[in-house]
């Protein structure tokens, strides 16, 4: 080999070899960037986590808005919330590929996987997280109203939730179960932040928000108005759940708005779903990162204190997405 040849080698490697070491020197200084690069298993496949909520004041949107800027810090996607009518637009919003997460109602859910219902045909490309916290029935109205169960509905101007919404399916399938039809009633389809409006104004007898507890629109309206909590028979609800396994009999406890005593009610289990086509990897780390970030969660809204590993398995109404599983499976080995 000629002299500039053998030179010019020599250069190249301590060149090479400088570069090395910077290099390892930076990552000796930034772990994270070091861990970054040998383990690319923690990074999305996904470049997108669409999340679908519901009302702008309801828990969904609230722990939903807060889910989205984790992924985001913690993946670099493009994750952000979608305020919507809530369940039903949900689920169509998943089969339509225009979403690939989304917090629904177990009823809504049901009915999409059975094509019944607000469901003209079967919707199978839907999977489950979790099962996360009881949605509970509240129906209010005013002291002054003289309605006092879901019995004195009759005859009264109602909003029932947006139309096709999760609290729409269980207001009309709970009313049914009492033997009160739509015709029955002046049915109003509002959301939450709407019919504590009409509510407040007078336009309205009383009004279903099914959601966690405490809803924000009623937090609201209870300081402006003489709100009062209408019961459902508990012996009831067990009979309705027959047929609608979903439904829980709980109580709204004494307190959460005003409320002298505990109010029997109706309750049902929210679910967090994805898309059947994202795949095994995401749904791991997807999951994975919701549970590690539920004190975060709960800091949002405090319907997420409700969540646990403990019982996320527990009422599970769609089938479990694999990534989900490999998750609780990893956990119950250790």
């Amino acid at each position: 080999m000629k002299a500039w040849q053998t030179l010019a080698l020599i250069t190249a490697v301590a060149a090479l070899s400088a570069c090395s070491n910077s290099n390892d020197a930076k990552n000796q200084n930034n772990p994270a960037q070091a861990s970054s690069s040998a383990q690319p298993s923690d990074k999305l496949e996904t470049r997108f986590v669409s999340i679908a909520t519901g009302g702008a004041s309801g828990p969904y949107n609230v722990i939903g808005t807060s889910l989205a800027e984790i992924y985001n810090k913690t993946y670099g996607v493009n994750s952000k919330t979608q305020t919507t009518g809530a369940s039903v637009e949900n689920l169509n919003l998943l089969k339509q590929n225009k979403v690939e997460m989304a917090f629904v109602m177990s009823d809504s859910l049901t009915e999409a996987l059975n094509g019944t219902g607000s469901f003209k045909g079967k919707i199978d490309n839907v999977q489950q997280i979790a099962a996360l916290y009881p949605n509970y029935v509240q129906i209010v109205t005013s002291k002054r109203s003289g309605i006092q169960k879901i019995e004195d509905l009759k005859g009264k101007r109602i909003a029932v939730g947006a139309q096709n919404s999760g609290v729409e399916v269980n207001a009309r399938t709970l009313l049914k179960g009492f033997g009160i039809d739509y015709k029955d009633l002046k049915v109003d389809y509002l959301g939450y932040a709407e019919a504590a409006d009409a509510l407040k104004g007078g336009k309205l007898d009383a009004a279903f928000l099914t959601s966690g507890i405490s809803n924000s629109s009623l937090m609201e309206l209870q300081q402006s108005f003489d709100l009062q909590l209408v019961s459902i028979d508990p012996a009831k609800v067990k009979e309705i759940a027959q047929n609608q396994s979903y439904f829980l009999s709980l109580n709204i406890p004494k307190g959460t708005y005003g409320n002298a005593v505990d109010i029997p009610t109706a309750a049902i289990m929210n679910a967090l779903v994805l898309r059947a086509d994202i795949s095994q990897a995401d749904g791991y780390q997807l999951t994975k990162t919701f549970f590690e970030s539920l004190p975060q969660l709960v800091n949002s809204h405090q319907a997420a204190k409700d969540i646990s590993l403990q019982h996320a398995q527990q009422g599970l109404v769609a089938p479990l997405h694999p990534g989900a599983k490999q998750y609780y499976d990893e956990l119950a080995s250790k």
